[in-house]
């Protein structure tokens, strides 16, 4: 018996998959989903001491391409990334002392930020809204303060190019 129609695939001869529930009763857009994808492997990074692109690498699925260019660039401007929180840091506070998921959600948003022309207020909320989701209590209102700082930080500066 096929499918109610709209639940059938929207392309001809495509697999539906069945969509598993992650239980915040949230739909995602395509780009949360990228960069939910991009945390956890930045995250994984983090958490083994590997380049964030040799865990892209041996990921099981194919990655969405916006994963891929957010992995790429922040590994690849992890450098200048990690300057810019720092100094949007506050009081005693450092990267290293950072929670692991908070540092890997800090430099993705950073890179999008910086390097990117996505709304600094859709990449903050985006932002704040994992950090809901996967880190502590306080992290959201932590994470926003050093977002904003980054972000007035960038204002004056031109948008670079975002191939990395």
């Amino acid at each position: 018996m096929p499918a109610p129609l709209e639940e059938r695939p929207p392309v001809a001869g495509a697999v539906k998959e069945t969509v598993l529930d992650d239980g915040s009763g949230r739909h995602h857009t395509a780009r949360t989903k990228a960069r939910k994808a991009a945390l956890d492997i930045l995250y994984a990074a983090e958490m083994t001491g590997r380049d964030p692109r040799d865990v892209l690498e041996d990921a099981a699925l194919a990655p969405r391409q916006l994963t891929a260019q957010i992995v790429d660039g922040v590994a690849y401007h992890m450098n200048a990334i990690d300057q810019m929180v720092t100094l949007a840091l506050m009081g005693d506070w450092t990267l290293q002392r950072m929670p692991a998921i908070d540092r890997a959600l800090v430099r993705l948003a950073a890179w999008e930020l910086r390097y990117t022309k996505v709304p600094q207020a859709a990449v903050i909320a985006e932002a704040v809204g994992l950090a809901d989701e996967y880190s502590t209590d306080g992290s959201a209102g932590f994470l926003t303060a050093v977002l904003r700082r980054i972000a007035e930080a960038n204002t004056s500066k031109p948008q670079e190019n975002n191939e990395h």
